[in-house]
Formats: structure tokens, C-alpha cells, sequence
């Protein structure tokens, strides 16, 4: 019995790290603006022109593009008047083993504006999933990922855990936007 006990004493802290690990995305962690799942963020540049902005911002959307560029799906899609806005689609790896690679294309929108002001705007929507088809990429499953990833769809009803089929997407996908809007805050020198 004292066993079992120190069992339980031990794995304790374990499931409160676990826990822990899990708060970064939890409710809120994917925002939502009329049902919609936008990600957005501002980045002040400071010194820097509108036109300065416009070309790093360009080089940074060419940079992903090229960096995904797996099949023709992915491609700029209009580069004027400031903004240039880019249709992504990109390997979202879960788990890869011998013999088993868990993963996913991983589609989205990004916009980048270039204001006035010297401050730049990046949304990142229309994100969506292809998961768990064949060899030669046939019968899949498409989700959106309003149905997939947001607090009503990923989280239980608690507000205490993911579920593990969509939470793992919304893992991933929050490490993703993060990641991509970390290289824009670095090239536009925050």
C-alpha cells in the first residue's frame, strides 16, 4: 500500500507539469473575430519608411512561400498597394517514426500591410487541414479550422485540457503562427 502511495506522490508533479504545459493553449490561445479564426499582429518599425516596411514585409511573404513550395497551391496572390497577400500551404509534421509519419498540409492565408505610420500588419486566416490521406495524397479529410481548433472545438469542457485528436492541431498551429510572426518581428528589427 505504501507503494502505491509513493506512486501517486510521484507522478503528481508530473501531471501538474503536463498541465502546465498545456496553459499556452488553453481558451484564448486561438482568437476569433466573428467566427472566423484570424491570427493578427501589429509590429511598430519605428524609422522605417512606408516603403521600406512594404519590402521587407515582401521579402519575408516570398521567403515562406519559397520555403513551402511543395505543389503549385502555394503562391503570392496579389502584391499591390502595400500589401502582399500569399496563399500557403506547407507540411505540418505531428510525429514522424519509421513506417509512420503523422502530419498534415497546413493551409492559410497571409496578409501583410504596410501602413503609413511605419507600422506593419500581418494576419494569418482561412486556415484549413488536409489530414489522413494515402500514399498519393487521395482521400483525405478536410477541416476548417474554425471547427477544429477553436475553444468549442479543441478544448473540454472544463477548460482544463485539449482533446488529443485536435488538440494536437492546435498545438502546432499556434507554435506555427508564433514562429512565423517572430521572423517578421526580427526582419522588421523590433
Amino acid at each position: 500500500m505504501k507503494k502505491v502511495i509513493l506512486m501517486i506522490l510521484m507522478a503528481m508533479p508530473l501531471c501538474a507539469m503536463a498541465q502546465d504545459k498545456e496553459q499556452g493553449y488553453l481558451a484564448g490561445a486561438v482568437p476569433e473575430e466573428g467566427g472566423l479564426i484570424v491570427f493578427r499582429q501589429t509590429f511598430d518599425t519605428k524609422d522605417k519608411s512606408q516603403a521600406d516596411v512594404y519590402a521587407t514585409l515582401q521579402a519575408c511573404v516570398k521567403q515562406l512561400v519559397a520555403e513551402a513550395r511543395q505543389d503549385l497551391r502555394t503562391r503570392v496572390v496579389s502584391d499591390e498597394n502595400n500589401t502582399i497577400v500569399a496563399r500557403i500551404e506547407e507540411i505540418m509534421t505531428f510525429k514522424k517514426k519509421f513506417l509512420n509519419w503523422d502530419h498534415t498540409y497546413f493551409r492559410y492565408i497571409i496578409a501583410a500591410d504596410a501602413l503609413p505610420d511605419g507600422k506593419a500588419n500581418v494576419t494569418i486566416r482561412n486556415i484549413s487541414y488536409y489530414y489522413g490521406f494515402d500514399q498519393e495524397g487521395n482521400k483525405g479529410e478536410e477541416y476548417k479550422a474554425e471547427e477544429w481548433i477553436s475553444d468549442k472545438a479543441a478544448i473540454n469542457k472544463a477548460g482544463t485540457k485539449l482533446y488529443p485528436r485536435s488538440g494536437k492541431f492546435r498545438r502546432k498551429t499556434v507554435d506555427r503562427v508564433a514562429e512565423i510572426f517572430s521572423t517578421f518581428k526580427e526582419k522588421l528589427g523590433n
